[in-house]
């Protein structure tokens, strides 16, 4: 497949893809950038023109104002950019969030961004695409990561709160995707009490609703001088670095949790002092990457942003080819 290395290529800036004139994920400013989804890892401001999902653009202009961007262009059907055909899918990880497919030269690539194949009630469900290259996120390409159902970590916070009622609940939770994934989980496990929450999250979960994600019943988190046992047996979704500050103190009590793929490994919750880790996670875990490769059999699958090793192995292993990108600047959502 000689075209393969011309469609997309590593760059300092991001994937850049030569024929379209275009990045997909840049962590700099470019002229033309194709966004996967709003996490500030992967949707930065500042570009000349960005093509991405009507939700997408919808969150980057709450983030960062309006004028993110010099043009904006809804991604709808499939869009011709120089010769190139480039289409969005559904992805499964946040409201909006899409894979990328790039055909031309008679090679269809299919950039996953940030995905999962657990279903997500916060947004609309991963979806296969077939593709002769296929690039993947490797952010818990690990054996051990083997995440539980979310509904079984969500029934964790509901016994402690049982057990606990005159503690607050402290939920840690990424203001996109996590806090409204979390709230649903808790409205589809029964829990119909009214949920509090840090003002930084509120923009976001109040954009959810409009586009209508059923969150029930939201309060803000604030509390009067003396009045702390008013958040007593309440459960409370905040930034996880809101920890550290002098707002957690208002709370009686509090239990710290924190909702991550990461709290499988006990350490990250030991150093972040959380008392209640719930493995919830917005990415996939190795089943399920190993899965998505098995099932789709592209003639290549190109790995970034994670661990790499390990899926590399299990790829020549398996008779799949694979090459690391070893692309910089995606992590974790800054908090």
């Amino acid at each position: 497949m000689p075209a393969v290395d011309l469609m997309l290529i590593p760059r300092p800036e991001g994937l850049y893809c030569p024929a379209g004139g275009f990045f997909i994920d840049p962590v700099r400013p470019v002229q033309k950038a194709l966004i996967t989804h709003a996490h500030s890892d992967h949707a930065r401001s500042g570009h000349g023109a960005v093509l991405a999902t009507r939700q997408t653009l919808d969150i980057m202009a709450l983030r960062y104002g309006s004028g993110f961007a010099v043009t904006q262009q809804v991604a709808e059907g499939t869009v011709q950019i120089d010769g190139v055909k480039v289409s969005f899918h559904p992805a499964g990880h946040v409201l909006g969030s899409a894979q990328i497919c790039v055909e031309g030269q008679g090679v269809r690539v299919v950039v996953t961004g940030d995905y999962t194949r657990t279903p997500n009630p916060a947004c609309a469900p991963w979806e296969p695409v077939p593709c002769d290259i296929l690039v993947t996120e490797a952010t818990f390409a690990l054996p051990i990561f083997r995440h539980p159902e979310p509904i079984s970590e969500i029934s964790k916070l509901l016994v402690s709160v049982a057990k606990f009622p005159e503690r607050a609940h402290l939920v840690g939770v990424y203001a996109l995707g996590k806090a409204q994934r979390v709230i649903m989980l808790l409205r589809m496990a029964g829990y119909d009490a009214p949920i509090y929450l840090h003002g930084a999250l509120q923009k976001l979960c109040d954009y959810h609703i409009a586009e209508g994600v059923a969150l029930g019943e939201l309060r803000p988190a604030t509390v009067a001088r003396g009045r702390k046992g008013d958040f007593a047996g309440a459960i409370v979704l905040a930034p996880p670095s809101a920890f550290a500050a002098t707002w957690a103190q208002r709370f009686p009590d509090p239990v710290i949790a924190f909702a991550s793929g990461w709290m499988m490994v006990r350490a990250r919750a030991r150093q972040r002092g959380v008392e209640l880790p719930l493995i919830i996670s917005d990415h996939v875990d190795w089943p399920q990457l190993t899965q998505t490769i098995a099932e789709l059999d592209p003639a290549e699958t190109w790995i970034t942003h994670g661990r790499e090793e390990a899926l590399m192995r299990w790829c020549a292993l398996e008779g799949h080819a694979a090459r690391p990108l070893r692309l910089v600047g995606y992590e974790d959502e800054p908090e």
